[in-house]
């Protein structure tokens, strides 16, 4: 196939359309990096990447799953493409010419909602970091399966992302994907969390409490700002109380794939469960060495301290 001109804005038609069909499995979830922003097209992809043969690929990959999609070379023509298209994903080069994926990253979370997939040769540690803390929600190492991408892509788009915060009456204007609401708008009544640690809902350990339905953390009465991948970690360990959570167990969560009895989690992966509980513990202020609230079972997982 050939390769679509450098920042080219042409979208490309798929003929199917089966990765939004199963949204809406899981509760809307309150990402802060998201909150305000307008909502994404459930039918767009932007492709933002330097590479001709790989922007090729994952055009195709992205085609044929029903996506438009339009595709571009730079950083800046991404960040144009992603403002006038608002896509519902994007996939982002980190090693692009000019601006880099890291900075593109950043700057495309404070004008969209859009899912971000960071595509790179790098897998170091320290790179999915920074990707994550840009506000990619993804982190794909080359060379990579096509069909992997579409998997993760799937994965991420079964856990709509809702965007609001709730006032102080208790209201929340909440936004979802537009594959799960017709409408883009829905306001929704909740009652503000009480303190009451035996409150119905509620999972608490040592003055950390979470709410699965309200979507709300707090660490000893104060709101903790949690991205969606964090606060489903944090909702795992509290269910399992002093039971050890895997790596494994929870890198097959954040993909939505618990459920289907599937068992392959690479390295990559594990190293992502592992940026993101680093970064849930700078959130609350505690330490690896000297935990409050989540200890490490060395070469397996996380429970709760005594």
């Amino acid at each position: 196939m050939s390769a679509p001109p450098r920042g080219s804005a042409e979208p490309k038609r798929g003929v199917f359309w089966d990765i939004i069909t199963g949204a809406g499995h899981r509760d809307g979830v309150l990402d802060r990096r998201t909150e305000g922003l307008p909502l994404p097209d459930s039918q767009v992809a932007v492709v933002i990447e330097d590479d001709p043969d790989i922007r090729s690929l994952v055009t195709e990959v992205l085609d044929q799953a029903g996506f438009t999609v339009y595709s571009a070379g730079t950083g800046t023509e991404g960040l144009e493409l992603v403002r006038t298209r608002q896509p519902i994903v994007t996939t982002l080069d980190v090693s692009l010419p000019g601006m880099d994926g890291f900075e593109t990253a950043r700057r495309i979370r404070a004008l969209s909602a859009t899912y971000i997939v960071m595509l790179t040769a790098r897998a170091e540690e320290i790179d999915t970091l920074q990707g994550l803390q840009a506000g990619a929600d993804d982190y794909v190492t080359k060379p990579f399966r096509p069909r992997e991408l579409r998997a993760r892509i799937e994965a991420m788009l079964r856990r709509p992302r809702t965007m609001g915060t709730p006032d102080a009456a208790g209201t929340a204007t909440v936004r979802t994907s537009a594959a799960e609401q017709p409408s883009p708008t829905v306001t929704a009544t909740i009652a503000a969390p009480s303190t009451a640690p035996d409150e119905a809902g509620w999972l608490e350990h040592k003055g950390l409490r979470l709410h699965p339905d309200m979507r709300v953390a707090l660490a000893d009465d104060k709101p903790l700002d949690l991205t969606r991948s964090e606060f489903d970690i944090l909702q795992d360990l509290l269910s399992a109380g002093r039971r050890v959570v895997g790596k494994n167990e929870l890198a097959l969560m954040l993909r939505g794939e618990s459920h289907l009895g599937l068992s392959f989690v690479s390295e990559h992966d594990t190293r992502a469960i592992e940026v993101h509980v680093a970064n849930l513990r700078r959130k609350l202020g505690e330490s690896a060495s000297a935990p409050r609230w989540i200890e490490t079972i060395r070469g397996v997982g996380y429970r709760l301290t005594l």
